[in-house]
């Protein structure tokens, strides 16, 4: 059975285009993360381990950077979406303490 593409709704968390940007990043390190499943069934001698730790290093990194990139499209819709300056800074406190918790 093949994978529908996922239906985007529409809010005010994120933009379209950061959500099909994120999405296509995401895909991508599901793919590395794919290529790491078969160099760990396939290792058999310690070089390959080596291979093995660099790629999911490689895909550790990835996963990083797709999370900032989450939360700066975030802070970029939200914060310019908000009401007022008082919204905005909320929305950016809560997104800042995210940051803090998670990173």
């Amino acid at each position: 059975m093949a994978d529908s593409p996922l239906r985007m709704v529409e809010g005010s968390a994120l933009t379209a285009q950061q959500k099909k940007d994120l999405l296509n990043r995401l895909a991508r390190i599901e793919g590395q993360l794919r290529g790491v499943q078969k160099l760990v069934a396939l290792a058999a001698e310690p070089a390959d381990v080596d291979a093995v730790a660099q790629q999911m290093a490689a895909a550790r990194k990835a996963l990083d950077r797709s999370f900032v990139q989450l939360l700066a499209g975030a802070i970029q819709t939200q914060a310019g979406n908000a009401a007022d300056l008082a919204q905005a800074q909320a929305r950016a406190a809560h997104l800042a303490a995210m940051l803090d918790k998670f990173a």
